[in-house]
């Protein structure tokens, strides 16, 4: 690789890093899991890097990737997540802990998806792609993502503790509706 395509990758990687491995937190709900599967997947980006910064997208690339080396590491590993019925009470509530209970259920209600449906959700709700480009990333057509996003938003309704999240306002720092984050109102000058 020449120096100008090695310069272009690290900036890619030091530019989208963080999104990607929270990406991949999503589809793999585990951290270390992430940080593994978003190394793998950058470094077959690495291995082809010369065509892939020619493609309009190479960010769409790498998300391919991501996907498939998850899916990779779910085949090779059956073993059977524990998810916990409830999380515990605590007896003083600020919003850093309100907003970890809400990422572990979400997280667990995720972690209780079919692997093909947490993708499609992570990517359509996440990644906000559309569904013909979250069909191209997954490899399957956009009929077929449509019927996993109906069927995962159906299972992901009946999870407890995520009805929370469509009658309340959003306590994640910085959410639209949380304390201090912005109102978008316009300021007059």
């Amino acid at each position: 690789m020449h120096a100008e395509q090695e310069a272009q990758f690290q900036s890619f990687v030091a530019a989208r890093w963080t999104h990607l491995v929270r990406t991949a937190y999503l589809l793999t709900g585990d951290p270390h899991d992430a940080e593994d599967v978003t190394q793998t997947a950058l470094a077959k980006a690495y291995r082809s890097w010369r065509r892939v910064s020619r493609m309009d997208s190479p960010e769409a690339y790498v998300r391919r990737m991501l996907v498939s080396c998850n899916t990779d590491r779910f085949r090779k590993r059956r073993v059977p997540e524990r998810l916990m019925e409830s999380v515990p009470e605590t007896a003083a509530r600020d919003t850093a802990a309100v907003w970890a209970d809400e990422r572990n259920v979400l997280m667990a209600a995720l972690a209780g998806l079919p692997a093909r449906q947490r993708a499609v959700v992570v990517m359509r709700y996440w990644e906000d792609l559309s569904e013909a480009e979250t069909a191209d990333v997954l490899g399957c057509s956009p009929g077929t993502v449509k019927s996993q996003a109906s069927k995962a938003l159906a299972k992901l309704r009946g999870w407890p503790g995520l009805d929370q999240f469509a009658t309340s306002t959003p306590s994640a720092p910085g959410a639209p509706g949380a304390p201090g984050a912005p109102t978008h109102e316009r300021a007059v000058p």
